[in-house]
This record gives structure tokens, sequence and C-alpha cells, in this order.
């Protein structure tokens, strides 16, 4: 016996075909009067715009952000960490190079993104604009890649100045959020596009103009201007390069000690408190508070390091430090430095980076100092006289300094 299906429980093939062929379905074609200026047929002459071309310098730009993407979240995971994410304390150097690849990569990608967008600009004047819906999501789509892509090289570039007047939000916010937008949007751009690039590379690369400038003098123009752009800042976190480097907004031998300074004491608001003779660096563990005076710091036993300070802007110097070993005030205070972690306050009164706090793996680390001398001289108060955090493998904004408080956290 055939019973007969219940009507819900089929659909029929044109009912399940009717939303696909609907977003297929052409649009009314815009009127010819409208197809002007870039519109019109022939308006963009040269021959050296490709299907290959778009697709290797598609491919650059793919490689130099993806790179881009990673050292940035790694930096992002460092400052404002996840439970899950665990950073080391060596190699010392490790966050000076990823954080220095991240900003190399960035600026590396500003000509890349130019030549990328001026091979596909004639096709932001498609006729018809629209031939379909789903031809409409997909050009709204590579717009919002456009935008997001243009947003973080120029916000990139105004951090790196230290500029955030023209910004309205909080930076590293609003970079770490369009970051992952950015990386979406490519990533549905190559799946779409992905057959397209693969006939490109596959198929004979087409001839060459006669005269003028050829696909291959247009993309060694564009790499020749990426290098100059890598020198002429890489100089900022590479010392050799450092000659060479004109458009380096910082340089590793400027400021007090040879050493350059983000933010000043005055502009931190602490002058007069880092200054106070009754000043005492208090550390709080499980058997109750200490409070030393400078000179009190002084007379514990001095350790020298040399490490790198290397700031989320991408430049980074080395110095020569001499404190006192963070493990050594934490057993002072009665807690277990093979465990603990540690709270770290300045003498700031607000600020988004006024306390830090170092994980086990900083806090056992024989080089993690709260250092009091910088190059061989009592520490500059710019940079973070009476007492400072110094530690390998940590972002700048990380190593507090002008510090007030160590309050230790044992592992529960």
């Amino acid at each position: 016996m055939v019973r007969d299906a219940h009507p819900g429980m089929t659909t029929s093939p044109a009912r399940r075909n009717r939303l696909p062929n609907l977003l297929r379905q052409p649009l009314p074609q815009p009127p010819e009067a409208l197809r002007l200026g870039p519109l019109r047929e022939g308006a963009f002459p040269s021959t050296l715009r490709s299907t290959r071309l778009t697709s290797q310098l598609g491919l650059a730009l793919a490689v130099a952000f993806t790179i881009c993407f990673l050292t940035g979240l790694t930096s992002h995971f460092i400052q404002h960490p996840p439970s899950w994410f665990w950073w080391p304390s060596r190699p010392a150097g490790l966050y000076r190079f990823t954080q220095g690849l991240h900003v190399i990569t960035g600026l590396a990608s500003i000509p890349l993104l130019g030549a990328k967008l001026w091979s596909v600009y004639p096709r932001l004047f498609e006729w018809p604009p629209a031939r379909s819906i789903v031809h409409a999501i997909e050009r709204a789509s590579i717009a919002l890649l456009v935008a997001s892509a243009l947003f973080q090289l120029i916000g990139g570039v105004l951090n790196i100045a230290r500029w955030y007047g023209p910004l309205p939000f909080y930076f590293t916010t609003g970079h770490y959020w369009v970051a992952w937008l950015t990386v979406g949007a490519l990533l549905v751009h190559v799946g779409v596009k992905l057959p397209v690039v693969r006939e490109a590379f596959v198929r004979p690369a087409p001839e060459e103009p006669g005269r003028g400038l050829s696909r291959r003098g247009l993309l060694g123009t564009v790499g020749a201007a990426a290098g100059v752009i890598t020198l002429a800042t890489a100089g900022q976190t590479i010392t050799p390069l450092a000659p060479v480097s004109v458009l380096a907004p910082r340089r590793s031998t400027s400021g007090p000690q040879r050493l350059p300074v983000n933010k000043t004491a005055a502009g931190a608001g602490v002058r007069d408190r880092a200054l106070d003779p009754a000043y005492r660096l208090t550390i709080a563990g499980p058997t109750g508070e200490i409070a030393l005076s400078l000179d009190g710091l002084a007379a514990l036993e001095q350790h020298t390091v040399v490490l790198p300070i290397a700031c989320v802007e991408g430049w980074s110097a080395t110095g020569t430090w001499t404190g006192v070993r963070l493990q050594d005030l934490i057993v002072l205070a009665g807690g277990d430095p093979e465990t603990a972690s540690a709270e770290v306050e300045s003498l700031e009164q607000g600020g988004r980076y006024r306390t830090s706090t170092v994980a086990s793996p900083h806090v056992r680390d024989r080089w993690t100092l709260i250092a009091l001398r910088l190059n061989g001289a009592p520490l500059d108060l710019d940079h973070g006289y009476p007492a400072r955090l110094i530690a390998p493998n940590r972002p700048g904004v990380l190593q507090t300094k002008w510090v007030a408080r160590i309050t230790v956290q044992e592992a529960s």
C-alpha cells in the first residue's frame, strides 16, 4: 500500500529554486543617458590592466595582510589576554620581531593596495552597475573590503605617528575589530574569485604593450615602492637600517638616556609624586605589605640586564637596565615566584595602561626587574623614575613606569 506524503514534508523543485532564481533575475537596465564620465564605454583604455595583473597584486597583498593580521592578533592577545592565551618570556626579543614585522608589512601594503585598486578601478564603473541582486551583493562586499582595508592602513599610519586627533574612537579597539572584518571580507572575496585567479595564472600571459610601462615594469615599480617604504621606516626597529630610515617616526637613540619616550612624566601627571622624597614602593603579598623607599630598593641585591623596549607603534630600542629582580620582591612579601603573578600599578591616577599584570612566566624570569637605572645612570624621570618595570618579551605599554605598588596574586 502506498501512502500519500504529508503535504508539509516535501518541497517542489520549483519552490526550492525560487529564491536563488529571484536573486539572479536580471534587474531593469538603467537609462543610457546616465552612462556618462567613467561609466561610458572605453573610459579606461589602459592595456596594462588585466586579470593576471590583478591576481598577482592580490596574491602579494593577501600574503602581506595575512602576516599583518596574525602579528597584530598576537599583540592584541598579549595586551588583552584571553583565559587560554599563554605568552613566554623568552626569546626576549620575540615581541620586538613580531610587532616590527606587523608595522613593516602594514606599511609595505600601502603601495600594493594602491596598485591593486588601480588595476580594478574600472570595474567600479561597470555598466549596468548591478546586473542582479547577487551581483549587487557581491559589489557591496567588495566595497566593504576596500573600505575596511583603507581604514586599517590609514589608521595604522596615524597610530605610528601617534596622531589620534582625526580618530573619534580608541584606536586599538577599532583596529582590532575592523581587522576581523577585513580578513573575513578578504576570505569571502578570495573564495569567490579563486577560479578566476587560478585561470589567470594558468593561461599564458597577455602580450606586453609595445610602448610605455609594461606589466612587469609596473610590478617592479610597485615592489620597489614597497621596498623603499620598508627601508625608510624599518630602521626604527632594525638598528643597522637607521641611517637610511628617513621616514621612521622614532630613532632608537633619540630621547633621554638614548632611548625614545612615548609618554612623559608631565604628560602622565606624575611629576610631583615621582619626585616626592616620601616615595615608597609597596609590595602586597600573602604575609602582608612591605613599603620600600628608593634607598631601600637600592640596598637590595642589584642585577643588570640588556633588554629592548618594543612599542606597538613598531619602534624598539635596546637599553642596559639595573635594578631588583621582581621575583626577589615577591619573596620578600611571602609569595612564590614559581607560581605567582603580579599586578604592577603606576603612580598615574588614570589611563588604560596604569596597571599591568605580569604573568608567572615573566615573574619567575630572572631578567624581569624593577629597574632603578638605565644605561649606567639613574632612571630619567620620563623613563619611569624612581622605579619602573622592565621584562623580556613584553610590549612597551606593559612595561609600567613610575611603579607605586606591586600586588602578588597567588595561583588558585
